[in-house]
C-alpha cells in the first residue's frame, strides 16, 4: 500500500466528515484520554491495519496504537483487532471513517477469500476488476490481494483492453491490435476481449498478449483454453458467480477475473468501545506497533 496516498485520501475523507470541527467532541471533551477497542462483530478475514495506524495520528500524534490483528488474520466474533490509546477527542472525531474504511476492506479480503477457497484451483488466480468504488481503488485492490486474490490492471492508464466496442469502432481484432501495439510500444502488454471461436482465433492471429473469453460457460472457456497457444495468458470473465465458481475449475484458464469481489461485497461488522483511563501505557503491558 502506498501509504503517501494513503494520507492523501484520509485528509480528504477526514475532511468530508468532521469539516470545520467535531462539534460533538469540541464540546464534550477538554483533554481527557482514553481506551478505544476495535472489536470484529461478525467472522471474516482483516485487512485495513494501516488505515487504523495512520488515520487517529493523522488526527493527532499522541494516539498511540497497539495492534492484536495483521492484515490476512482471521477474525471471529469477539476478537480484539486494535486497542488505541490517547485524546478522546481524537479517537471519538476519528471512529467513524477508519471503521468505515477497515470494514469496507474486510469484507473484500473475506468475499476475496472465499472465492479462492470455492475456486480450489491452484493453477488459476482469481483477479477483481475496475469496478472499484470511487475513490477507494486502491485500497479495496489491496484488500483483495490481502485476501489471497490478484488485481487486474489499476485503470484505463496501466494496460491496453480492446473490448466489443473498441473493436466495432476499428473495424477488427487485428486492426485495433496493430494500432494499439504501435502507439504503445512493447513494455505494455495488450489484452483482448472476445465472445466466439472465430474471435479468438483472430486474437490469436493478432498475436494479443491476453486473450479474455467473456461471458463463456464453463466447457466454452475450457475448449477456448485448450486451442490458445500456451505462450498466450488466458482470462474468463463476465456473469461467474460465487456459487458458479466451482464449475470453472480445471478449465485451464490463468485467470478468472470477478467484479462483485468489490462491487457487491458487504462490509464486516466492526465496532469500537471506548473507557475513560488514567491509566500509562507502560501500566496497559501493550507493546506499540
Amino acid at each position: 500500500m502506498n501509504h503517501l496516498q494513503l494520507k492523501k485520501l484520509l485528509n480528504h475523507f477526514f475532511h468530508e466528515d468532521i469539516g470545520t470541527g467535531d462539534l460533538t467532541s469540541q464540546s464534550i471533551f477538554e483533554g481527557q484520554n482514553c481506551e478505544a477497542s476495535i472489536v470484529a462483530k461478525s467472522d471474516g478475514i482483516f485487512a485495513g491495519a494501516a488505515v487504523i495506524k495512520e488515520g487517529f495520528a493523522f488526527l493527532d500524534e499522541k494516539v498511540q496504537t497497539f495492534l492484536h490483528k495483521k492484515d490476512g488474520d482471521h477474525l471471529r466474533k469477539g476478537d480484539v483487532i486494535a486497542v488505541l490509546r490517547g485524546p478522546a477527542a481524537a479517537l471519538l472525531s476519528g471512529e467513524r471513517v477508519v471503521l468505515n474504511l477497515i470494514q469496507r476492506l474486510s469484507g473484500i479480503a473475506t468475499m476475496t477469500r472465499q472465492a479462492v477457497e470455492r475456486l480450489d484451483d491452484e493453477q488459476i488466480k482469481v483477479c477483481d476488476t475496475r469496478k472499484t468504488t470511487p475513490g477507494l481503488r486502491m485500497l479495496e485492490k489491496y484488500a483483495v490481494r490481502v485476501g489471497g486474490g490478484y488485481n487486474h490492471r489499476f485503470g484505463l492508464y496501466d494496460g491496453i483492453m480492446i473490448k466489443d466496442n473498441h473493436i466495432a469502432a476499428c473495424g477488427s481484432i487485428v486492426k485495433a491490435c496493430e494500432k494499439a501495439r504501435q502507439a504503445a510500444g512493447h513494455m505494455v502488454n495488450i489484452e483482448v476481449e472476445i465472445e466466439s471461436e472465430e474471435q479468438l482465433r483472430e486474437a490469436i492471429l493478432a498475436e494479443a498478449d491476453v486473450i479474455m473469453f467473456d461471458n463463456c460457460p464453463p466447457d466454452t472457456v475450457r475448449h477456448f483454453a485448450n486451442i490458445t497457444p500456451d505462450h498466450i495468458k488466458t482470462e474468463a470473465s463476465g456473469g461467474i458467480t460465487l456459487e458458479s465458481l466451482p464449475a470453472f475449475r480445471g478449465t485451464g484458464v490463468n485467470y478468472i477475473s470477478l467484479g462483485f469481489l468489490t462491487h457487491s461485497v458487504r462490509s464486516l461488522d466492526i465496532s469500537m468501545d471506548v473507557a475513560l483511563t488514567n491509566q500509562s501505557v507502560e501500566e496497559c503491558g501493550y507493546v506499540n506497533s
